[in-house]
């Protein structure tokens, strides 16, 4: 197929797709008026309905039931153009051709030469052809309530279609002795056809605008959120975090300070450093915290996190105690799930099992969204020093479905991981799955010089190459 067949046939099917279409394309209230241009289209109809009877029967001479019927198919099809303007225009299209055709043939009998007599003090060079002035004024309506609603593309067809059924109607087939409406008709039609398609661009153009001043507001107001939080942030670390480590520091000086202190009293100072240090621990979280500008709720479209963890707003933060109940919740989605624990369980301060919790969250989020029917292992193993958590899941079994994601997930894992003082890697593993491996240590910080094991086992995922290092480093993730 040549390239001009294949853009005729492109432009036959969008055609064919823009003059058989039967959805619906409601006019809406006006703003101020309401129902009122609903109620002069209504009135138009019955108006046209009786001039058309009056036209068509005395008229042409096409008999009182023809006139009738005619008649009452156009009128109902202005009203039609309120909902389905498409059809409409078909309806009165097919009664203007009718009603012509019909005409035609009185006027090539009815002729004064043959002995019939006209009405005093008409002549048949007066009587309107093709298009009668009731079933013009309709059509316009019909077509000015389409460009009102429907793309120009539409409007220019139904216009071009109606210039051309005319041409062929008055030029092809024609007839004799009648005043011709064809020029008057087509320029009322050209001009209503403006006039609707520049008000729905009008329209639109406000709309647009609208919007964007809608999305400038909440862009605004995000971006003084953020500062807000960050005015936050910069007094919680300026005084609070500095108290929290002069405290630190004189409960640890303290015992020096007294000769020969008691063990009640050495306890009870290293009692005070120990929260002042957790204490500084927390706070450096809920600064990290504070300083984020990704929401979390795209990277968990699946609802996981809140079937997890209930929705209240006051939940406590989840910790791995709560990891059946993720896990459950990622099985009822869809995903078949497996958990392996090894090593000796050690209590873990309240932001490592969280990080672990989220981390392990996000790493089913993204199967469940990248790797639809796969299987995904869970691993958590206890060192003395810290927590590895793998989440290994295999080859997709279906495509993927666009993801609705932000693409900050891995990006997230990673500041949490580095918050702690740990490590995370996340790539394609050699079977063509993906592998998120992390190491929390116990007692790390930020700025803190942890050591910790390897992440990567002896079956660990091959250093990321080409897709999975540009997700490595921007945090988008490519199954």
């Amino acid at each position: 197929m040549s390239a001009v067949e294949k853009r005729l046939t492109t432009g036959l099917r969008v055609l064919r797709a823009d003059l058989l279409n039967g959805d619906s394309h409601p006019l809406p209230p006006s703003v101020w008026l309401r129902w009122l241009p609903h109620g002069i289209v209504v009135l138009i109809a019955f108006v046209d309905l009786l001039a058309n009877v009056d036209q068509m029967g005395d008229g042409y001479e096409l008999g009182a039931e023809y006139a009738l019927l005619c008649a009452g198919v156009q009128a109902a099809a202005v009203v039609l153009a309120l909902w389905w303007p498409v059809p409409a225009w078909w309806a009165s299209t097919a009664v203007t051709v009718v009603v012509a055709l019909g005409a035609r043939a009185q006027l090539l009998t009815q002729r004064p030469e043959f002995g019939f007599a006209l009405p005093a003090p008409a002549t048949v060079a007066d009587i309107p052809w093709p298009w009668s002035p009731p079933g013009l004024i309709a059509h316009a309506v019909i077509l000015f309530l389409l460009a009102l609603r429907l793309p120009t593309r539409v409007a220019v067809e139904v216009l071009a279609l109606t210039t051309l059924l005319t041409f062929v109607v008055e030029g092809v087939i024609g007839a004799s002795h009648y005043s011709s409406t064809s020029p008057l008709a087509l320029a009322l039609f050209l001009g209503v056809v403006l006039l609707g398609s520049t008000m729905r661009g009008r329209r639109e153009a406000r709309n647009q605008l609208v919007e964007q001043a809608g999305i400038t507001a909440e862009e605004r107001a995000r971006r003084t959120l953020l500062e807000e939080r960050s005015r936050i942030a910069r007094e919680l670390h300026d005084v609070v975090a500095h108290h929290m480590s002069v405290i630190s520091i004189q409960a640890q000086v303290a015992p020096h300070l007294v000769e020969n202190p008691s063990e009640e009293l050495k306890e009870n100072l290293h009692g005070i450093r120990q929260n002042a240090l957790e204490a500084l621990t927390e706070l450096r979280r809920v600064l990290g915290v504070l300083r984020s500008e990704h929401p979390p709720d795209p990277d968990d479209p699946h609802g996981i996190a809140a079937a997890a963890e209930g929705t209240a707003p006051h939940t406590p933060q989840p910790t791995l105690a709560r990891l059946d109940a993720l896990v459950e919740n990622t099985r009822a989605a869809g995903l078949a799930v497996t958990v392996e624990i090894e090593g000796e369980a050690r209590p873990l301060p309240p932001g490592v099992e969280l990080s672990a919790y989220r981390i392990v969250q996000e790493a089913l989020s993204n199967a469940l969204r990248h790797a639809p029917g796969s299987t995904v292992r869970v691993e958590l193993t206890h060192f003395p020093r810290g927590l590895q958590v793998r989440v290994i899941n295999s080859r997709p079994q279906r495509p993927a479905p666009p993801s609705p994601g932000a693409g900050h997930g891995l990006l997230g894992m990673r500041e949490r991981a580095a918050m702690l003082g740990g490590t995370l890697m996340a790539a394609e593993t050699s079977h063509g799955g993906f592998a998120v491996v992390a190491f929390l240590p116990k007692d790390g910080g930020p700025g803190n010089d942890t050591t910790a094991p390897d992440p990567r086992p002896d079956h660990r995922p091959p250093a990321p190459r080409g897709p999975s290092a540009r997700a490595d480093t921007t945090g988008e993730r490519t199954p």
